[in-house]
């Protein structure tokens, strides 16, 4: 197994924002979307942690109008450019979107219906903290709903999924691909986390050829 190789925790500079949000994702962020609805009824304020450039935000509100969602992200040139997205989404009413650390969240205990997040695991040296703020902030009987890539076994599976996932990407995202592979949590770690916390680690599962995926209702 290979290991753990940390990324930037917060990619807070113009041209990480901007290739960020210019690849694909759409794709992946459709496939979110609609686990995430299959999951159950999204009822109340959603939080979205670690949300990038709002790019799940606004997916979600295009198939669920009722859907309010307060997304957050430690980075400020995603934040804003995340700000442009939902304004020209047309979107300004149903998603807001803040500066905030996962780590430390400014709301009160059992706040969202939902927290959802798309990838913020890999970024946090210590994920236990992030995991354990997000609890905190759902309501009972809330949803709590996590996807991020995990890491390959090898070297050869890194290339691999690089040459196939961000095959018509530019060099640098190529890179920021390749380094969150080397970041992300195995299923293995993953689940001993979430048996940390005295929550269920069968609650976290291999979805796709790159990603886990955490369900769990907060009782």
């Amino acid at each position: 197994m290979l290991p753990r190789v940390l990324e930037t925790e917060a990619m807070d500079t113009p041209d990480e924002a901007l290739d960020y949000d210019s690849m694909d994702h759409a794709e992946v962020n459709r496939a979110f979307v609609t686990d995430l609805l299959a999951a159950g009824p999204q009822n109340g304020e959603i939080l979205d942690l670690g949300t990038g450039t709002a790019q799940i935000p606004i997916e979600l509100c295009r198939r669920l109008p009722a859907a309010r969602v307060l997304a957050v992200d430690a980075a400020e040139h995603m934040v804003q450019i995340g700000r442009h997205n939902v304004h020209q989404a047309g979107l300004d009413n149903r998603v807001r979107l803040e500066q905030v650390d996962g780590k430390r969240l400014p709301y009160g205990d059992g706040r969202f219906t939902t927290v959802m997040s798309n990838s913020i695991v890999h970024h946090i040296p210590e994920p236990r903290h992030v995991l354990g703020e997000a609890w905190r902030v759902t309501a009972p009987g809330g949803l709590l709903f996590f996807r991020d890539l995990f890491r390959p076994e090898d070297d050869a599976t890194v290339v691999r999924l690089v040459d196939t996932y961000a095959a018509g990407a530019n060099r640098h995202q190529r890179q920021m691909f390749e380094d969150s592979l080397r970041a992300g949590l195995t299923v293995d770690e993953m689940r001993q986390l979430i048996a940390e916390l005295a929550k269920d680690p069968g609650t976290v599962r291999a979805t796709t050829d790159r990603h886990w995926t955490w369900v769990a209702r907060k009782s």
